[in-house]
């Protein structure tokens, strides 16, 4: 599997490898893409690294804007929505750091906690728009959920830190 964004994996992040699993192109103009360590599965995983480009007139300030906007929607209806962005204005991006979750058919937690960083789309000059390079973390079950939100402080800040100093991926236009 190559992808629509000629990102075709492994990728390396923070001492783990991640295949491409997934890849949709719904609209000319965006496409995503995920990434899986080996051991893992789309239904069932801990582990997953995004990415995704948007071209048009979205700005990152928009992006984030977008994504903020549906977490406090959500807020109403998850009661464990929390978020922060961190911004990096000499860079021209922003981290958004924020936690949801839902309940599966047997009424059990799945908590989902998310670095989602944006950056310009850098590439050809008659394109613009926004690069996502995200990493996704899971825990399943009311226990896993309890555990995974007890190590969330450490894995968050650890995360974000490879997050942060991760090269963004290079993605064809």
């Amino acid at each position: 599997m190559s992808g629509y964004l000629g990102v075709p994996g492994p990728i390396q992040f923070d001492g783990k490898s991640y295949k491409l699993v997934w890849s949709s192109r719904p609209t000319p103009g965006y496409a995503k893409q995920e990434y899986l360590p080996s051991d893992q599965s789309i239904g069932s995983y801990t582990q997953m690294l995004i990415v995704e480009r948007v071209t048009g007139d979205l700005t990152v300030t928009g992006a984030v804007r977008a994504q903020v906007d549906m977490l406090k929607k959500r807020k109403a209806t998850d009661p464990l929505v929390n978020m922060n962005v961190i911004e990096n204005s000499n860079a021209g991006e922003a981290l958004l750091d924020f936690i949801v979750s839902s309940k599966d058919p047997k009424g059990e937690y799945v908590v989902e906690w998310n670095g989602y960083r944006y950056a310009p789309l850098k590439g050809a000059a008659d394109k613009s728009g926004v690069l996502l390079f995200a990493i996704s973390h899971r825990a399943y079950g009311n226990d896993n959920a309890k555990s995974f939100m007890g190590q969330l402080k450490n894995v968050r800040a650890a995360q974000i830190a490879a997050l942060t100093k991760a090269a963004m991926p290079s993605v064809g236009q």
